[in-house]
């Protein structure tokens, strides 16, 4: 590990943990343990202060002898004054087709949602410069193309990358989705500072999106392909979230 390396050499090293269980098997010369989500070391964003008391406590351990040493640091994130942040989610009335499929109906409305995301995505990308949809190589508009033909009931015949699987591209695709949709409701005011709870709960119980990647799920866990079966099974849903809606039964 480098951190004891670099105190064999004489050079004392601090840290910033968010597993305590790791760090407590792991051992560093010097760990200071935050009681944060994953992602956020330094708590919750636009709270310079309270940040700084982080990197502060995180320095301050360089003063201790040499360890192992792990404190735990005393506060967890203060909340953030102002009016509780309502994420919203443009209304999309169900499609009312008599003549097509149900499977039809909800890829109809999950495209129309997707587009009515688009102006926040791209405020989104706009305001931040960069963002983490790509990995399916796919325009927002194609990654919905390719989704939906799944409902259909049988393996999509066209897979619109050579390079990898059906099942890698079904992952990727729905990881983009994820991503489209977090990154667009963050560009709404006050929504940046929100917790990944939030945002989950958000897209799982507000949106079309979430809906039909429920349906999808259940559909992919029926194919004969067994990658699809496992990507269906992993990526798709979060456990977490799986847990939350059966009551702890997975």
């Amino acid at each position: 590990m480098l951190a004891h390396f670099l105190e064999e050499e004489g050079l004392a090293t601090t840290q910033i943990s968010l597993i305590r269980l790791h760090t407590d098997v792991i051992k560093p010369p010097r760990a200071l343990w935050v009681p944060f989500e994953l992602g956020r070391p330094l708590g919750e964003p636009n709270n310079p202060a309270f940040q700084k008391r982080v990197l502060m406590s995180a320095l301050g351990l360089l003063e201790a002898p040499r360890g192992p040493l792990l404190i735990d640091f005393p506060d967890d994130t203060p909340l953030l004054g102002g009016a509780p942040v309502m994420l919203a989610c443009p209304y999309v009335p169900p499609a009312e087709d008599a003549e097509t499929t149900q499977a039809d109906r909800l890829c109809k409305t999950f495209k129309t949602e997707m587009t009515s995301m688009r102006p926040w995505y791209d405020q989104a990308l706009k305001k931040r410069g960069r963002t983490i949809v790509g990995i399916s190589k796919l325009t927002p508009e194609a990654i919905a193309d390719f989704l939906c033909s799944f409902l259909e009931g049988s393996t999509p015949t066209q897979n619109p990358r050579q390079d990898v699987s059906l099942a890698y591209q079904l992952g990727y695709s729905v990881e983009d989705l994820k991503a489209y949709y977090y990154e667009a409701i963050t560009a709404q005011p006050g929504a940046d500072v929100l917790s990944s709870e939030d945002l989950d709960k958000w897209f799982w119980e507000n949106t079309v999106a979430g809906k039909f990647l429920r349906e999808l799920r259940g559909i992919c866990l029926k194919n004969e392909d067994k990658l699809l079966q496992q990507t269906a099974a992993r990526r798709i849903i979060p456990q977490k979230t799986l847990l939350t809606n059966t009551g702890g039964k997975g």
